[in-house]
């Protein structure tokens, strides 16, 4: 077995691998399809541009409102099915299960924060 210097030096229970590293991020606010459709049309926009310049900004801005429609939309529904999980319940509704939605909401403002 040959030394691995990057590994000795890490604290002790913890490997070097990669997968340690990696940490599942927050779900994608709109489905990867969606996502790549609407980023082929701008850069369909960018590289048509040197062409006919108008037709490449108002394919953009046609991108962009589609991109803001459709985020409006996740967001909206994402809310939804947030809201039925506390709201619709009994006054005595676990503290857990709040904690959860309030973590959630927080999640997600920050995110919206940040762009």
């Amino acid at each position: 077995m040959m030394y691995d210097q990057t590994r000795a030096q890490q604290p002790a229970g913890r490997t070097g691998g990669s997968a340690d590293r990696r940490t599942p991020g927050p779900e994608p606010l709109l489905p990867s399809a969606e996502r790549d459709a609407i980023l082929q049309r701008l850069r369909h926009a960018l590289n048509t541009f040197a062409d006919t310049p108008r037709e490449a900004v108002e394919e953009a801005e046609s991108a962009y409102d589609e991109a803001t429609a459709q985020l409006v939309n996740a967001l909206a529904e994402r809310r939804r099915l947030l809201r039925a999980g506390w709201q619709d319940q009994a006054p005595g509704t676990q503290s857990d299960e709040l904690r959860h939605a309030l973590r959630q909401y927080r999640e997600i403002t920050q995110r919206l924060l940040q762009l």
